[in-house]
């Protein structure tokens, strides 16, 4: 028994071709600035992860606060 073809790649019962999805126009700046954070987090890594961790836990709480007062 001969087994089938398969269906194309692209065409009209294929899969369609991924549309090109362009970016965003983004600026200079926070080009810049994420370097700078890169830079910094190579340069301070487990000091940067606990100040991040810490700042996170008290936005964190902050937000319960709020949420809880209102």
């Amino acid at each position: 028994m001969r087994e089938p073809t398969p269906p194309p790649a692209f065409g009209k019962f294929g899969a369609k071709a991924p549309a090109a999805v362009a970016e965003p126009p983004r600026s200079k700046r926070l080009e810049n600035a994420g370097t700078r954070v890169l830079a910094m987090l190579s340069s301070h890594g487990p000091l940067a992860l606990k100040l991040y961790v810490t700042l996170w836990i008290v936005a964190l709480a902050a937000s319960i606060i709020v949420m809880l007062k209102a």
